[in-house]
């Protein structure tokens, strides 16, 4: 075939750029130090993208790193899914095999739906996770290849981009964080219109402070003047520079063009059409290379030799001339591999195909169609069936185009393309009345979606209908999350199926919208899987059945625990293994067990969960075991046996990372954090919350991190963060869909930064609104916690005036609904004693008596801090209580709990340690040395002497005019002097002055001598 051809079309001096040129060799500098790069290069089509990018990749060649380019396909749904990924990593892969090789060492089956030189890609698991468990892989890939070399990593035409290219772009851009590694992606800015599918994508990635944005701008009069002279090897007529900037506006490959076409003779011709412009070099091309360019613009962005040879049906020898007359002229340029030929500027490409006719468009695509059918090696495998379905859909022939469309389907299904899986559907169903009935007959299902078709039929003897194009486009735009489009595609089956009714196919979309419609936001999914119980009711037992079963049980666990979730999930279990549905079968058995484990029998719940996640590890079911990862160390928190949690957590993480499942690593970093903060381990738990809110795929587990955050500050003191942190959470929860393990824990980070705020009325609506919602069974761990925080709030405004409206009412409601939470394990048995406790101090009747059995109970648990607070309300009633050995017990409380509050940064607590000391005069350091001298105990408590003589007679018994007369002071002034004396010794009257005083020994003769001047 033609090889290289040496042109003087192009500039040889590489013109202005200076700064962006500049910005990109910073950039590799940075990923060359370990430090992850992440870039957008815009402009305008022709402004000289490419040309910067070669430059660059020049300069990044010379530094020795490795430059992998991938381009994108102009038509996203017609070329193959990740196309500039698999071409990038297909560079990336030659230039260092050894390296690729072992960072791909174990995943090459999954790794293979983007780069399928790997192997087949498996038939693997089809959900909501597995594009992200692939986006995640190819991060890990591109980490571990990166690690020792510096890789730069270049996307072109990012506006072509293939929905499925984007989600993975955004992704790595959002997580790369290790690896000398610089992806730089280019776009065409003109193209991005207000509907421009790549807008939201750069809206979101100009939010990211990772992200750095270049755009290109047009070239000065004077760059536009060196760019000719470097075209014409000469010193240009600075008329005609004149005219050429005038003409193309500074754009780059229009001056070189413009500059062309003067060079040829051709300038005088010219109209002012950007069409024209571009079309004057093809038209003065032989007839017969005009005929290859219209059989190439067609073709797609590439197109091998072989294909345009089979094509275009000239002999051997005339093509070759013919394309070395496009060549010659510098309308194509062979591709990187040597194979093939493409434009050498996409706006030739598209001038030239925009003036093909109708009728020629169709009938080019049907020789493409044809030849490729002929010959199935003229293209590379993995492109071969997308391609075949793309020629016969616009050479508009329905009966060829349906197959080849549907067998396209299956190939984005297996890559986990699941947005151009749809996007195929739906020409699948438009195409559908077109074709021959005995053609539609003819086409089989090629697998089953979830558990449809329910019919129970042979699909290899069933033919395929309608309906069963649509369940595969529901699930598909479920899982690439066009949730909208999917959303649509089920109402209109639910219409059909209103005039055939089938109601177990009825039932499976009703499921599918239950999900839908949870995920926009639209509500909680409960009358839509109500509708598929009613539907499902009575019938004899099938795989939709026990699906709709297992689905309502978990639907039922999260929002409405109780008999009938239990009894859905009995029956779910049942059923699943009459009709051999295993996944369906452990989905529900876990979800059973968590439901037994809250009934108060945690051994047989535990043991049922634990034996879900052995046979999931064993059978590779990965995504219900990262399920099991999740719920299993969740049951055992629920029932206080975190430290044991905690290992199993740690290995829920590496196995969720190891498959890539991000919401389920996301719930289980976000349950560590728990688990930490209750051993009081903050500074892990810290960390492992920021992972979650990092991690996770969807909205709700980065929520959940959130919230872990929002906890942690609120007890560190930092209302800011607590609020920040709240807010996040509560806006990835939604509104929509109230989840007691989500609404209630918000709840009660809402009540305590209201306290914490002095907003005692806010803290009481947030609580009250909880009780309204009610507290099913099942929820005690999120309701203990929220009601202790509100009973605390009331004990602490107890004195404030503030508070007294309502107060009482407010009181009773709270003590109502404590006296419904259950108390099964010693750890909500601790926490029911520790809110009755405050209950009583909130209405002044504590004693220690009320609070030693509750730091008895929480003595026994792994549980620092909430031992501290206890210890701390106790110190309080004894040394109200009075006495000696009250106090020296006291005192040994408030050490333990201040050396905890300090330890974990628990600021909150440290101080109101020591302001219960400082009000006690009781100091927390060991005592000094027998033989150190003894301070002034007066002058220790910060008493002025006036004050001094004032507590000397309060001590003796005096009044305030007793004083006032002994002292020759007016009693008013008198009264100013004790309310000091009474705040500086945190007592709150005058005995308790009086006892402090006799109690550190002060004053012993004075009274006396007072006593005897009265």
């Amino acid at each position: 075939m033609l090889g290289p051809v040496e042109t003087w079309f192009v500039s040889p001096v590489f013109v202005g750029r200076t700064d962006e040129l500049g910005t990109l060799k910073d950039a590799l500098a940075r990923a060359a130090a370990a430090e992850p790069q992440a870039l957008l290069l815009g402009g305008e089509a022709g402004v000289g993208k490419t040309r910067l990018v070669e430059e660059f990749a020049t300069a990044a060649a010379r530094r020795e790193a490795v430059v992998a380019v991938g381009g994108c396909v102009e038509v996203g749904a017609d070329g193959l899914p990740f196309a500039p990924f698999s071409t990038a990593l297909r560079a990336l892969r030659d230039a260092l095999p050894e390296e690729f090789a072992a960072a791909a060492a174990g995943q090459e089956e999954e790794l293979a739906r983007l780069l399928p030189d790997l192997g087949e890609a498996g038939a693997g698991r089809h959900d909501e996770q597995g594009m992200a468990r692939l986006f995640e892989l190819t991060a890990r890939l591109l980490e571990r290849v990166a690690a020792a070399h510096t890789v730069v990593l270049v996307l072109e035409d990012l506006h072509w981009a293939d929905a499925s290219t984007r989600h993975l772009l955004a992704y790595l851009f959002r997580t790369l964080r290790a690896g000398r590694l610089l992806v730089l992606a280019t776009y065409r800015s003109d193209d991005i219109h207000r509907r421009h599918p790549l807008r939201p994508l750069l809206a979101e990635l100009d939010r990211l402070r990772t992200v750095r944005r270049i755009e290109l701008g047009r070239f000065t009069r004077d760059e536009a003047c060196r760019q000719i002279a470097g075209i014409l090897a000469a010193e240009p007529d600075p008329a005609r520079v004149d005219e050429i900037y005038e003409r193309s506006d500074g754009n780059a490959f229009f001056i070189e063009e413009l500059a062309v076409a003067g060079r040829q003779g051709d300038c005088a011709g010219l109209t002012d059409s950007l069409r024209d412009l571009l079309l004057v070099r093809v038209e003065a091309l032989p007839e017969s290379a005009q005929r290859v360019t219209r059989v190439v613009a067609e073709g797609g962005s590439t197109v091998e030799y072989r294909l345009i040879a089979a094509v275009v049906q000239l002999s051997e020898d005339d093509l070759i001339e013919a394309l070395r007359a496009a060549v010659g002229a510098n309308i194509l340029t062979v591709t990187r591999a040597g194979d093939g030929y493409r434009f050498r500027h996409s706006l030739v490409r598209e001038a030239v195909a925009d003036d093909l006719l109708p009728g020629e468009r169709s009938r080019l695509n049907r020789r493409y169609a044809e030849a490729l059918e002929a010959d199935p090696g003229l293209v590379p495998a993995d492109a071969r069936v997308m391609r075949l379905a793309s020629y016969w859909y616009h050479a508009r022939d329905a009966a060829k185009a349906l197959p080849a469309v549907l067998a396209a389907s299956v190939v984005a299904r297996r890559r986990h393309a699941y947005t151009e899986q749809l996007g195929l559907l739906e020409r699948a169903m438009e195409l559908w009345d077109g074709a021959p009935r005995e053609v539609r007959c003819a086409l089989r299902p090629v697998d089953c979606t979830e558990s449809y078709p329910p019919c129970g039929c042979d699909p290899a003897t069933t033919p395929l209908r309608y309906l069963d194009l649509m369940a595969e486009a529901a699930v598909a735009g479920r899982f690439g999350g066009e949730r909208e489009r999917a959303l649509k595609i089920t109402k209109r089956a639910l219409r059909l199926l209103d005039d055939e009714p089938d109601p177990l196919r009825a039932a499976w979309f009703w499921v599918q919208r239950s999900r839908l419609v949870q995920a926009q936001a639209r509500g909680d999914g409960r009358h839509e899987l109500a509708t598929a119980q009613e539907l499902v009711r009575g019938l004899p037992p099938s795989e939709v059945h026990a699906e709709v079963l297992a689905v309502a049980a978990n639907w039922s666990m999260q929002h409405r625990p109780g008999p009938e979730a239990f009894a859905a999930a009995e029956r779910a279990v049942e059923y699943a293994r009459m009709v051999g549905a295993r996944e369906t079968e452990l989905h529900a058995r876990l979800t059973l067990g968590g439901l037994i484990v809250d009934s108060g029998d945690p051994e047989t719940g535990l043991e049922q969960m634990r034996q879900v996640l052995r046979e999931t590890r064993a059978e590779g079911m990965h995504p219900v075991a990262g399920r099991a990862y999740v719920n299993l160390p969740s049951a055992l928190q629920s029932i206080g046996r975190d430290r044991e949690a905690v290992p199993l957590l740690r290995e829920g993480v590496d196995f969720c990372r190891r498959y890539g499942l991000l919401d389920s690593e996301a719930w289980v970093w976000g349950n560590l954090s728990d688990a930490l903060y209750s051993l009081g381990r903050w500074t892990e738990a810290a960390e492992a919350a920021a992972h979650a809110t990092r991690v996770g795929h969807s909205a709700k587990p980065r929520g959940a991190g959130a919230l872990r955050l929002a906890h942690l500050a609120l007890a560190r003191g930092d209302l800011a963060e607590t609020a920040r942190q709240h807010t996040a959470a509560r806006t990835r929860y939604g509104t929509h869909d109230p989840i007691p393990q989500q609404s209630l824990p918000l709840a009660r980070i809402t009540v305590g930064l209201a306290a914490a705020e002095g907003r005692l009325a806010d803290a009481r609506a947030a609580l009250l609104q909880a009780l309204d919602a009610g507290l099913p069974p099942g929820t005690h761990r999120y309701g203990w916690p929220l009601l202790l925080a509100a009973a605390t709030a009331e004990a602490d405004a107890r004195s404030l005036p503030a508070a007294q409206p309502g107060r009482a009412e407010f009181l009773d409601r709270l003590s109502t609904a404590v006296g419904t939470l259950t108390t099964g394990v010693p750890l909500w048995q601790a926490y029911g004693r520790w809110t009755r406790a405050e209950l009583l101090r909130a209405r002044g009747l504590d004693t220690a008596g009320t609070w030693s059995p509750v730091v008895a109970a929480f003595e026994c648990l792994d549980r620092p801090y909430d031992l501290g607070r206890v210890r701390h309300r106790l110190a309080g009633a004894l040394l109200a209580e009075g006495g000696e050995d009250e106090r020296d017990r006291a005192v040994e409380l408030l050490r333990l709990a201040g050396a905890v509050a300090a330890h974990l940064d628990a600021r909150p607590l440290a101080d109101a340690v020591a302001r219960l000391a400082q009000r006690a005069r009781l100091s927390l350091t060991r005592a000094p040395r027998p033989d150190a001298v003894p301070a002034d105990p007066v002058a220790a408590l910060g008493l002025t002497s006036r004050e001094r003589d004032v507590l000397g007679l309060v001590a003796a018994g005096r009044t305030n005019r007793q004083i006032a007369q002994e002292l020759f002071i007016s009693p008013k002034t008198a009264s100013v002097h004790v309310s000091h004396i009474l705040g500086k010794l945190g007592v709150s009257g005058r005995g308790e002055a009086a006892a402090v005083a006799h109690r550190l020994g002060l004053f012993t003769d004075e009274p006396l001598a007072a006593e005897a001047r009265g």
